[in-house]
């Protein structure tokens, strides 16, 4: 298991989220407590204070965590009646709701020095245990993730079981702050955000040639394995996402309008659109599997309180596929699509990828006979595939269980991207079915993939896991032609017209300034290739070809340097 989710790391975890509440109640009595679980990354509490808390407040906070771990105070857990527990958070609205809804005549009650919580257990023998510890960020939040419900204030932290663990993790921080792709694509001009539209991220020229490239390199891919690009609306009435269950499921993370008194929404998800075409028409045993491919631009309305750069935000492109199919056809489709999946992470470098298969949820769609065949497809697939997998139960979309891929980046990060979906499903809801050769109707089978999952997303990893130094096939300018004196701009245009020519993403710096100049706003521009000329390359007809780097191979003809280009862009050598 993944050291992330381990049972002693999630304790450890939970267990923090206690000592953090408890300091809070010391320095804020009034503040009123809600929940605080352990996550994925660390820990945290959601708070109602009498007056909103600020970044600055985390400080005396952590130091009052600090102060209660140096007291080795025993953490302590018991059972007592409801009854009991509704006089303790009589004036807490929170807690009553969740004692309520807690099934039984008891409730958990977790126990250090004079606080108490609410809990169902499993922590620490004592708080010296939870000294390394760091508080990371105050963001909103709502009760029970609601947002019709009360406004809360999200504290969250991470901790280690040891010093050496938590510098590791501060270092790796400071890392990744440095190389922060909302950084990054400020200085490269790759994007934008402004607040005329929070979370709608603007795609300058270079971030733009940047997405294309990805999305073409995938359409090659897709060409091979014959799928058909479509494209669909993005807006489309409001009974069509209640008969695909999104309305149900997903309402509140949806945007509406409302056109000549119907109402409509704009797509969170490409698929009812995919439906659709399909069926367009009857379809025959001979079309399938009919895979049907489409950058689907798609809005979520999410919370301003989770908004981070290209990582999370309100509006995104989907690389999606849907694959329609006979049931028999369903483990060679996901095999194919697990292995095109590979292929496309090992562009980038990313060789290690994680698997996980995510089961049935809590509101799901359809029979667990259903549900069983689809998961079972998908483990079929994956053992064919010979790929470890690792199961998330309760993981799975809410109409079908689903693969998941994570890929781990130079900075030891791992990162959720490509999915693949079996759903029974939706061909129900909606009545799909194909004509087999015995002159029957049955019901084909919808796989839904993605590869990148959003583009926006892979981008923001793509710029931290290379730190801004795309290689040299995806940068959206590939090569800089540099003179050292005006004397070689007739030269330099000849060159830049031929490689341009040639497909080659190349620019001229126009500059005034001397050659070191140049060579360091190349530099900064993360350029992989800088091609310097002067009054020796002039008279031999060559170029010095100057690498991102810092070396430099001389007397290279233009024949010489398409071929090094060649091999650079087959290759994708970074």
């Amino acid at each position: 298991m993944d050291n992330n989710y381990s049972d002693a790391i999630m304790t450890l975890r939970h267990s923090a989220a206690h000592l953090l509440a408890h300091a809070v109640k010391e320095l804020y009595p009034e503040t009123i407590l809600t929940i605080g679980p352990a996550t994925k990354e660390g820990f945290f509490y959601d708070l109602l204070p009498k007056q909103n808390f600020k970044e600055e407040d985390l400080v005396p906070i952590a130091e009052r965590m600090q102060e209660l771990a140096a007291k080795n105070i025993p953490l302590t857990h018991r059972q007592i009646p409801k009854e009991e527990a509704r006089k303790l958070y009589a004036n807490n609205p929170f807690k009553l709701e969740l004692i309520n809804d807690i099934p039984g005549d008891n409730v958990g009650l977790a126990e250090q020095g004079d606080f108490y919580d609410l809990c169902r257990g499993g922590h620490v023998a004592h708080t010296g245990l939870l000294k390394n510890f760091k508080l990371c960020t105050i963001s909103g939040s709502y009760w029970r993730a609601d947002r019709e419900n009360q406004p809360l204030q999200r504290i969250a932290g991470v901790v280690f079981a040891t010093a050496d663990d938590l510098k590791a993790y501060e270092q790796r921080i400071e890392e990744a702050q440095k190389y922060d792709h909302r950084r990054l694509g400020k200085q490269l001009d790759m994007f934008s955000f402004h607040d005329e539209g929070p979370g709608f991220p603007f795609f300058h020229a270079n971030g733009k040639t940047v997405v294309k490239i990805l999305a073409d390199d995938i359409r090659k891919e897709l060409t091979k394995l014959d799928y058909q690009e479509i494209e669909t609306p993005i807006m489309l009435n409001v009974e069509l996402w209640k008969q695909s269950g999104h309305y149900d499921h997903y309402k509140e993370n949806m945007y509406f309008s409302e056109i000549e008194k119907q109402q409509y929404a704009i797509r969170p998800m490409n698929c009812p659109g995919s439906i659709l075409v399909y069926k367009e028409r009857p379809r025959s045993y001979r079309e399938l599997p009919l895979r049907l491919a489409e950058f689907g631009h798609v809005h979520r309305n999410e919370l301003s309180g989770v908004l981070h750069g290209l990582f999370r935000v309100r509006a995104f492109t989907q690389d999606d596929g849907h694959i329609y199919c006979a049931p028999e056809s369903i483990e060679d489709e996901v095999f194919n699509t697990i292995e095109l999946v590979n292929r496309t992470f090992a562009k980038f470098g990313f060789h290690e990828v994680k698997i996980y298969l995510s089961t049935k949820p809590k509101n799901a769609m359809g029979s667990d006979e259903l549900w069983q065949k689809a998961t079972d497809a998908l483990k079929h697939a994956l053992e064919r595939a010979h790929v470890p997998y690792e199961i998330q139960e309760g993981e799975g979309a809410f109409y079908g269980p689903k693969i998941e891929f994570h890929i781990k980046d130079s900075m030891g990060r791992t990162w959720q991207c490509g999915t693949v979906q079996v759903d029974f499903n939706q061909p129900e809801r909606f009545d799909l079915s194909y004509v087999t050769s015995a002159g029957t109707k049955e019901r084909p089978v919808m796989i839904h993939r993605a590869i990148y999952g959003s583009m926006e997303r892979f981008f923001g990893v793509l710029l931290e896991h290379f730190k801004g130094n795309l290689p040299f096939w995806l940068a959206p300018v590939q090569m800089k032609v540099l003179t050292i004196t005006d004397e070689q701009k007739p030269y330099a245009q000849e060159l830049y017209t031929a490689l341009r020519a040639h497909g080659y993403r190349v620019v001229m710096d126009e500059s005034s300034d001397p050659l070191a100049g140049k060579i360091k706003t190349a530099q900064l521009e993360r350029v992989p290739w800088m091609l310097v000329l002067g009054a020796k390359e002039v008279a031999q007809n060559t170029i010095t070809l100057r690498y991102r780097d810092g070396k430099q191979e001389f007397g290279l003809s233009l024949d010489q340097l398409l071929a090094k280009a060649a091999d650079y862009t087959k290759n994708y050598t970074i």
